[in-house]
């Protein structure tokens, strides 16, 4: 019997799996049984943890917001600010409010004696 030249298909797609674990370690960069079951696992966490960014993201400009506003008034919280931006209609959310707490906290002082008024 004459030898066959097996496909280059299969190579070809273990290559590709490769370079998309050529960053783990050990066996999980070398095997392909390994490799394809740590791809899964990646995959799926970078898609839950997409999800859990955006959460944590949006408590810490909360808090951001919250710790400055109760520094410039001592009886006014985070939720009645923002329920007072709410009543007035200014549209302003919650990252660009953090960011005006950090940079300026003069500007947020400004808009918090605003809305109260």
């Amino acid at each position: 019997m004459t030898r066959i030249r097996r496909g280059y298909i299969a190579r070809r797609r273990r290559t590709k799996i490769r370079l998309f674990a050529s960053t783990f370690r050990g066996a999980h960069s070398r095997l392909t049984r390994t490799i394809i079951q740590q791809k899964i696992r990646a995959l799926a966490s970078s898609h839950r943890d997409r999800g859990r960014q955006k959460r944590n993201f949006r408590r810490l400009w909360i808090t951001r917001i919250n710790a400055v506003i109760r520094e410039i008034r001592v009886s006014y919280s985070y939720s009645m600010f923002i329920n007072d931006l709410y009543k007035r209609q200014l549209l302003l959310n919650r990252k660009i409010l953090a960011q005006i707490a950090i940079s300026n906290t003069n500007c947020l002082y400004t808009i918090s004696n605003e809305i109260i008024k």
